[in-house]
C-alpha cells in the first residue's frame, strides 16, 4: 500500500464501509468506520429534519472527534496503514444542507477548532453512483429510517462534495466511477479496484472509470 491513511468517501448508499472494511482486511490496515447506528437522532432527523438537524450534527462532530483523538493517540504497533470510511470535511458538507444559516454559522465555528487538531488522510478516494444506483442500494441493506430518502437530497449531496473538492483543490481526490459495477462480487472488478489505490496521483480531481468484466457461463 502506497498511502499510510487513506480516506474513502462518497453519497449515502455508495458503498464507503464496506470499501473501507474490504481495504482494511486486504492490506491488514487498522479499520476507522463510522458510528452512526447507536446515534439517537438519526432516525428522529429523517422525521422531522428541521427539528434534529443540528443535534444530529453537533453529534456526529463530537463523536467523530473522540474517535480520531482516541485511535491516534494511541500507535498502531501491528500496521502502519489506516484507512477510514469517511473524510472530517463531511461534517461541513452535510450540515451546509442540512442546517439553516445562523445554526451552520455556530456549527463550523466549533468545527474550524476540532479540524486544526485531528491527523487528515493522504488522499481522498470517493465512490460515485448515480441516484438509481444509490436508492437500490439503499433500500436493499434496508435501514427503515433511510427508506424514504429523497432523490432531491441525495443529488444536493452529491453537489455539495463536488463543489468542496473544486473549492478545496491543494488536496488529492480520486473520483471512482462505479456506475453498473457490481465490485463486491465480481472479483475482476474488484481487483480492478484494488489496483487504484497503488498509485500516484495528481493534486486535485482525478477521474477514474471501473469496469466489469463479463462473465461468460457455459452451457
Amino acid at each position: 500500500m502506497k498511502y499510510k491513511f487513506i480516506g474513502i468517501e462518497g453519497n449515502i448508499g455508495a458503498g464507503k464501509t464496506t470499501l473501507a472494511t474490504l481495504l482494511a482486511e486486504e492490506f491488514k490496515g487498522q479499520l476507522i468506520l463510522e458510528a452512526f447506528e447507536d446515534n439517537p437522532y438519526l432516525p428522529k432527523f429523517y422525521e422531522d429534519n428541521s427539528k434534529y438537524a443540528l443535534q444530529l450534527e453537533m453529534s456526529f462532530l463530537i463523536e467523530r472527534y473522540q474517535q480520531l483523538t482516541r485511535i491516534f493517540s494511541e500507535p498502531n504497533i501491528f500496521s502502519n496503514f489506516t484507512v477510514t470510511d469517511y473524510m472530517l470535511q463531511k461534517c461541513l458538507l452535510f450540515s451546509k444542507v442540512n442546517l439553516n444559516k445562523q445554526e451552520y454559522k455556530l456549527y463550523k465555528h466549533f468545527f474550524d477548532q476540532i479540524y486544526k487538531k485531528l491527523p487528515k488522510p493522504e488522499i481522498i478516494f470517493y465512490l460515485h453512483a448515480d441516484t438509481d444506483q444509490l436508492l437500490r442500494n439503499i433500500r436493499k441493506r434496508g435501514r427503515e429510517y433511510e427508506q424514504n430518502m429523497s432523490r432531491i437530497y441525495l443529488n444536493r449531496l452529491e453537489k455539495m462534495y463536488f463543489e468542496f473538492f473544486k473549492q478545496n483543490p491543494n488536496y488529492k481526490y480520486v473520483i471512482i466511477d462505479v456506475n453498473g459495477v457490481d465490485w463486491i462480487s465480481n472479483v475482476f472488478a474488484y481487483r480492478q479496484l484494488l489496483k487504484l489505490f497503488d498509485k500516484d496521483y495528481n493534486v486535485g480531481m482525478n477521474f477514474v472509470r471501473l469496469e466489469q468484466e463479463e462473465l461468460l457461463h457455459m452451457t
